[in-house]
């Protein structure tokens, strides 16, 4: 399953300081003992706390390697947040702009117009050079590394199926990386590669010591496509140092929960989403996706490790440590959507370190980092079961005793949504007395089945934030059912006007990965079905189209509030406040389908943009009130950034485009996309 790679020293283990190296003479000794120590334990082994993120920089995607999307600056706080304002912008054409910006040093790297990588002053907005790019570019985030002595810095991302090496202080492309500059990432990977697509994703990955980690893309949504195997390079060379199987080769653990015949050609359980790293510790923590094909699995009996796993390898060699299966037999496309949040929490008198980690059905899961354990305790209950001929469904699924669900898990007759056209609300009246809504897991069927959350979400990609010292968690989440219905070889799959899968493109749920094609503004289908290799005898391949059940006026069939902020005590498992995300002006309570991440300060305050209204808001995150909020000229998705320069700090969001699935009612023409930073008043 495995390479093992060149051991090396990590270029984030001594403690920085705004770029300069700080020693003090106490600490040179016990710290060079404790290295040498750590060298020879394996993983699991704590390194020195001074190797911990200081929390006051944004170097990384989500702010650091533990993905908290926290800040620990507290210039800007609850008396004073209503003083900021627009301190500069900097524009990037048109289109959705959901880029998480880094900065290091005083440079702001981000995704500018045209696909170019673009280096700004981060306290003025002004541009230092521009990289361009051909092909997609990972348009959420980017990879920083640097040498230990900093004369080496780079930027890694994915470009048209590449992983690409640029020099951080010029822009230039670093030609002794791979070939030119490049790695096609499709290598490792024991597939016909002349088969499969360049493999182009949103994730970032994570640099840990001389390494960067990424995880593949399915390379597409049907029955056959590639395994999203977790890769990671030599940052200097672009050498392949270790690989793991998302889905077990025949003899490795796991391979027993798929059948002989699916582990050659079984496809999915990607990472389309994010990762995080404990640097002092040495693991990465990955969360999967689900396997091929998404909503039918009659080729695929069984529980599918490690698809919807939450995994913990070795960040040194790709061993997996443990692993926490969150779905099984996955047919709702419940991909683990976000990165898991790395912490430390009081518990019983002692100091934990844990990983939580939201999902799509609207649950928060939390373990302990170094052994897996939960936190608190996980049941396997009895769950609805399939009635479709050849596929199988697993008779329990886990569901968290703690902390309560954020997101709604059931839609009937009384949510029907008031402010959609009274033939639409008799339509979906007919239609929830008709199809299969079983609640949470009801599967897909022939007749049809109500998925409630859909898979959009519940979670999404950056949507949850963490206040690793009040122990606190902030999950954004969308309340977006879909219209699931299983369909045979040349049927049409019409089910009346619901599930017409008409003409259109929209972003998909896992933007930035393949597979997306086919899927419409808010319905659509995967490509035709094609028999996957060694499907069992009879195999038939079964599509699904999906609907998100948006109505003539383009509204959600739901009653809102269509999306809310939770507010957790992680310490106790309970909630705090619970909270509509912004409103839909003029008519309802929260945003129209968001994907605004939110970004948690010491200064007390929650920072979350929103799309339908258009607005970037600071909440008191001990009561959810909002204390400042402030008109934008587009919407707002992806994660903030908040970092400081010359001794001010800074808070910039990307905005742009209509957001995802744009209602039909209220809706204006979107100002132009760009960069947009606050600050407070120069004194």
């Amino acid at each position: 399953m495995t390479m093992t790679p060149t051991r090396c020293t990590s270029s984030t283990f001594w403690p920085r300081l705004r770029g300069r190296r700080l020693f003090r003479a106490s600490l040179v000794v016990p710290l060079l003992v404790l290295a040498a120590a750590l060298l020879v334990g394996g993983p699991g082994a704590p390194r020195p706390r001074a190797a911990e993120q200081a929390h006051t920089d944004w170097p990384q995607y989500l702010g650091g390697p533990d993905s908290l999307q926290y800040s620990a600056l507290r210039q800007i706080t609850k008396s004073n947040v209503r003083q900021l304002e627009v301190a500069w912008t900097y524009p990037v054409g048109e289109g959705t702009v959901r880029f998480n910006p880094i900065v290091v040093d005083g440079v702001m790297y981000v995704l500018g117009g045209n696909r170019a990588i673009v280096a700004l002053d981060a306290a003025t907005g002004r541009e230092i050079w521009t990289h361009p790019n051909e092909g997609a570019v990972g348009d959420r985030g980017i990879s920083y590394w640097e040498s230990r002595d900093r004369s080496d810095r780079r930027l890694l991302y994915i470009n048209g199926g590449y992983l690409t090496a640029i020099d951080a202080k010029t822009g230039r492309t670093i030609t002794s990386f791979g070939e030119n500059g490049r790695v096609d990432v499709r290598i490792g990977l024991h597939r016909d590669v002349s088969r499969i697509r360049p493999l182009q994703t949103g994730n970032p990955g994570r640099v840990y010591e001389n390494l960067i980690i990424i995880s593949l893309p399915a390379g597409g949504a049907a029955y056959v496509s590639n395994p999203g195997d977790v890769h990671a390079y030599d940052v200097r060379t672009g050498e392949l140092k270790w690989v793991f199987h998302s889905v077990p080769e025949k003899g490795e653990f796991g391979a027993e929960t798929w059948p002989d015949s699916a582990l050659a050609a079984g496809g999915g359980v990607h990472n389309w989403s994010e990762l995080s790293v404990d640097e002092q510790r040495g693991i990465v923590y990955i969360p999967f996706g689900t396997a091929r094909f998404d909503f039918y699995g009659g080729n695929r009996h069984g529980n599918n490790l490690f698809g919807n796993s939450l995994v913990a390898l070795d960040a040194r060699t790709g061993k997996r440590l443990w692993h926490y299966q969150l779905v099984h037999h996955d047919l709702w496309d419940y991909d683990l959507p976000q990165a898991p949040k790395l912490f430390t929490l009081k518990r019983n008198g002692r100091s934990v370190d844990v990983v939580a980690q939201a999902t799509k059905q609207g649950f928060v899961f939390v373990f302990d980092r170094t052994t897996g354990a939960p936190i608190f305790p996980i049941e396997e209950r009895p769950v609805p079961q399939t009635d479709v001929p050849g596929e199988w469904t697993s008779p329990t699924q886990p569901f968290p005793t703690a902390p309560p669900p954020f997101a709604r898990q059931s839609f009937t007759e009384k949510d029907i949504n008031p402010h959609i056209p009274a033939e639409d609300q008799a339509k979906l009246q007919e239609l929830l007395r008709t199809a299969r809504n079983e609640g949470l897991f009801t599967p897909p069927s022939l007749q049809g089945s109500i998925e409630m959350p859909g898979h959009n979400g519940g979670a999404n990609w950056g949507s949850s934030a963490i206040d690793p010292v009040k122990g606190t968690m902030y999950v954004v989440a969308k309340n977006l059912p879909t219209f699931l219905r299983i369909v045979a070889p040349g049927a049409s799959g019409r089910g009346g006007d619901v599930t017409a899968p008409p003409a259109g493109a929209a972003p998909p749920a896992d933007p930035g990965a393949q597979g997306g094609a086919g899927r419409g503004r808010g319905r659509g289908a995967p490509p035709p079905p094609e028999i996957p290799a060694g499907a069992p005898d009879g195999f038939v391949p079964y599509s699904s189209p999906y609907d998100f059940m948006f109505q003539s006026n383009g509204l959600s069939a739901i009653n809102p509030p269509w999306s809310q902020i939770t507010a957790y005590d992680l310490t106790k498992g309970t909630i705090l406040w619970q909270i509509p995300d912004g409103e839909f002006p003029r008519l309802a309570a929260g945003s129209h389908a968001p994907r605004g991440g939110p970004v948690v300060t010491a200064g007390g305050l929650l920072f979350v943009g929103t799309s339908s209204d258009r607005k970037f808001r600071a909440y008191d995150q001990d009561t959810g009130k909002v204390l400042w909020e402030k008109d934008l000229p587009a919407a707002t998705e992806g994660v903030p950034a908040v970092y400081e320069v010359n001794g001010r700090e800074f808070i910039v969001i990307p905005v742009g485009g209509n957001g995802l699935f744009p209602p039909r009612v209220g809706q204006s023409p979107p100002g132009p996309s760009q960069y947009m930073a606050f600050a407070l008043p120069r004194k």
